[in-house]
């Protein structure tokens, strides 16, 4: 056996049985304690929000177990099983110029995965979300979504995918720095089309028309010197009944946008509160720090992929075979496959980083708000969208980018105490 076909199989065999013991301990986790309300939220929360709450993130955990195994068969099926190499040799019979053949060879393992993905959308979307009263979507309006979806990927995607083929092809040496000036060029791209352009295409925007809130929102943005297009009500209760907020965009295309379900459960002061957090993430430059975290970690990514995609072990390896000039767009898909595979013990780190950013918002909403606010618009949220309050610790910090529910709030009511809410 090919040296690199053994650590990828290893790889695998250890990142599968990860993720499947993961969901496993967090499981027992929630379901040892579903008959307790923790102690900080007893008196906000009913027993029976708590233990919804746990029966409706089990299910999730549940689904996941067909997942982690169909996603990994998937995989071997299509590196050391042959599925690629019969792609490509298929695609070749139609498209005998290499650009073309890469293109619909990559959105061919696309479109399959994607459509692999489609049972389980729908379980989550039809069942579980169905079953615990969050789902508000029709079957209609599911489908229309994912056409949508495809098609608007496919208008983006096509352009990116052919200028990096074109790059890997002929571009010399230094093809891989190029294509992240292209990345990240594409990046910002979308950054500035996206509440204008793409977002419209799923939901319907309308300005917040609530006199009273817009005034104190308006006082909170001057206060912390931001500067937005607009502000801005989203349907979302068309399709779920969960609720949050968000900033989107960058530069004169900034906008904050609420859910219409966010707007209906909470008061004005405890919006504010939400809101000062989602501005402490602009304050602290979180936003600028993480988008330029995800370009350095791409420069990296593509200069390893630059160097692997000429060292012939890359391919036979994973069970392709190749010529004396290695198929740029194999490459590219034997890479971004198989990466997930040898970079997920690596999630903590990310979800440290993004941990930290949480509690410095947190601390920013204190000073600009009320911390006592925001933890009754936590609490509220908490309850609203059953997200469990007891999650496995190690479970949670490879999946999870917020601090759990009870080290979040007690981190709030320590600024309390501490003096930090104005």
């Amino acid at each position: 056996m090919h040296t690199f076909t053994l650590v990828f199989i290893l790889a695998l065999i250890l990142t599968t049985l990860a993720q499947w013991w993961l969901a496993a301990r967090h499981i027992r986790h929630i379901t040892a304690h579903r008959n307790q309300v923790p102690d900080a939220f007893v008196s906000q929360i009913d027993l029976a929000a708590h233990q919804k709450a746990a029966d409706y993130t089990c299910a999730k955990a549940r689904l996941s177990f067909p997942g982690i195994l169909l996603h990994a068969g998937l995989l071997l099926v299509l590196t050391l099983g042959g599925g690629l190499e019969w792609l490509s040799g298929f695609w070749h019979t139609w498209f005998s110029d290499s650009l073309w053949h890469g293109m619909v060879l990559i959105f061919s393992v696309v479109a399959l995965s994607s459509i692999v993905e489609v049972p389980f959308s729908y379980y989550r979307t039809f069942v579980i979300e169905q079953q615990y009263g969050f789902n508000k979507m029709t079957r209609t309006m599911f489908f229309a979504d994912l056409v949508r979806k495809y098609v608007l990927g496919t208008l983006l995607g096509a352009p990116l995918l052919l200028s990096v083929l074109w790059l890997m092809e002929k571009a010399g040496d230094n093809w891989w720095f190029y294509t992240w000036l292209i990345w990240i060029s594409f990046n910002l791209f979308l950054l500035a089309v996206y509440p204008n352009w793409i977002a419209p295409l799923f939901n319907k925007f309308s300005p917040l028309e609530n006199d009273s809130l817009k005034t104190r929102i308006e006082n909170l943005l001057q206060k912390c010197g931001f500067e937005s297009s607009g502000l801005f009500v989203m349907d979302g209760s068309r399709r779920s009944s969960h609720g949050n907020a968000y900033f989107t965009g960058f530069g004169k295309t900034k906008r904050i946008v609420f859910f219409d379900t966010l707007l209906n459960r909470l008061e004005a002061e405890e919006i504010e509160a939400v809101l000062a957090h989602e501005l402490g993430h602009f304050k602290r430059h979180h936003v600028i720090k993480r988008i330029v975290l995800s370009f350095a970690v791409s420069l990296l990514f593509l200069w390893v992929l630059g160097y692997l995609m000429q060292q012939p072990w890359f391919y036979q390896g994973l069970g392709v075979q190749v010529t004396a000039v290695p198929s740029t767009a194999m490459a590219l898909l034997l890479f971004f496959l198989v990466m997930p595979v040898f970079t997920f013990l690596l999630h903590p780190l990310s979800s440290i980083y993004s941990r930290k950013h949480e509690f410095e918002a947190d601390e920013y909403a204190a000073e600009q708000a009320s911390a006592a606010d925001m933890i009754r618009a936590l609490v509220k949220l908490y309850q609203d969208n059953a997200a469990t309050l007891t999650p496995d610790p190690l479970h949670s910090a490879f999946y999870d980018s917020h601090p759990p529910a009870a080290i979040r709030v007690a981190h709030l009511k320590k600024l309390i105490t501490t003096g930090a809410e104005v």
